[in-house]
């Protein structure tokens, strides 16, 4: 499972260039903590000012300055998973990881047609299966101990000696720790072929422009759950909607409500998706989970603060 961008660095130039040249890697590893492209921007650029705030002979003496600025940002990570929990009692309504557009989906170079020479964070984010928004939200149930030591022993393959540096726990407990999580992860995942997906989420869609209900229910597991995040910013329910005929019935009614929606294809997370488009304005974006030939979990990004990667020009 690791990151193609995330293996361990070496030796690099301590000067702005080589420091700069890890910014890909930070962010992969703060976008996978913290389920949030702005956080894990906020990690980067702490990470930075920590290096820089250090002076000019103590950097010199660093060993390997990308481990360093790993190690940092790691317990910048941990630090605010540990305050996540409070942040998220007053979150309103249900709290859903950032949703991310594959990179030849990012309007001109940059989302929202900015300077395309401008790096966007959401270019920066390698779309592997430790992205997929199920994967994610096993991510999310787990304790910030938990999810520092397996992302980045199982993800990003450092060492447990290493892991433990950053944990602040002995390897062997770094090592029970990656163990639960992995066990979680097996419990929770059931991936469907790729192929499979992609042609479920393209009925689904026709269903639901549709507004055949019927269809809809087909294509949905009897038990199927689907998760709104509003922020309680815009209209919707706040709670998990369960069951294929109440969720085959309120995505009728949000059609009846907003005919003039758009419906797309489109990769969020790396895997195939919906983004809902009013009057050229993202207005949600749906990841899916499928198993045994049904969708089984919808996720309804519709907060607009996370939606900024998905904005057009």
């Amino acid at each position: 499972m690791t990151t193609p961008s995330a293996q361990q660095p070496g030796r690099l130039d301590p000067g702005p260039a080589g420091i700069a040249s890890e910014r890909r890697r930070l962010t992969n590893l703060a976008y996978r903590l913290l389920g949030s492209l702005a956080d894990a921007e906020d990690v980067v650029q702490e990470t930075y000012a920590r290096w820089y705030a250090m002076p000019a002979e103590r950097r010199a003496a660093v060993v390997s300055p990308g481990g360093w600025l790993t190690k940092v940002a790691g317990r910048v990570c941990l630090d605010l998973l540990g305050s996540a929990r409070v942040r998220r009692e007053r979150y309103v309504g249900e709290w859903l990881p950032e949703p991310l557009p594959d990179r030849a989906e990012l309007v001109g170079g940059r989302v929202g047609g900015a300077d395309a020479d401008a790096v966007d964070p959401a270019d920066l984010v390698t779309m592997d299966e430790s992205v997929h928004m199920a994967f994610l939200v096993v991510l999310e149930s787990m304790t910030p101990a938990e999810r520092v030591a397996f992302v980045l022993h199982d993800v990003f393959r450092y060492p447990f000696p290493e892991v433990a540096g950053i944990v602040g726990r002995s390897p062997a407990a770094c090592r029970q720790l990656a163990s639960s999580a992995r066990r979680r992860i097996r419990t929770a995942r059931r991936p469907a072929a790729a192929e499979h997906h992609a042609s479920l989420v393209r009925e689904f869609r026709r269903a639901w422009a549709a507004k055949d209900i019927g269809a809809l229910v087909g294509l949905l597991d009897p038990a199927a759950t689907s998760t709104p995040d509003s922020g309680g910013l815009v209209p919707a329910v706040l709670r998990p909607v369960v069951g294929s005929e109440a969720i085959a019935r309120g995505l009728a009614e949000v059609r009846e409500q907003q005919p003039g929606v758009e419906l797309l294809e489109r990769t969020v997370n790396g895997q195939p998706g919906l983004v809902a488009r009013l009057d050229g304005v993202t207005v949600s974006v749906l990841a899916f989970d499928v198993a045994d030939g049904r969708i089984t979990r919808i996720w309804a990004m519709r907060n607009p603060e996370k939606l900024r990667a998905w904005t057009a020009a």
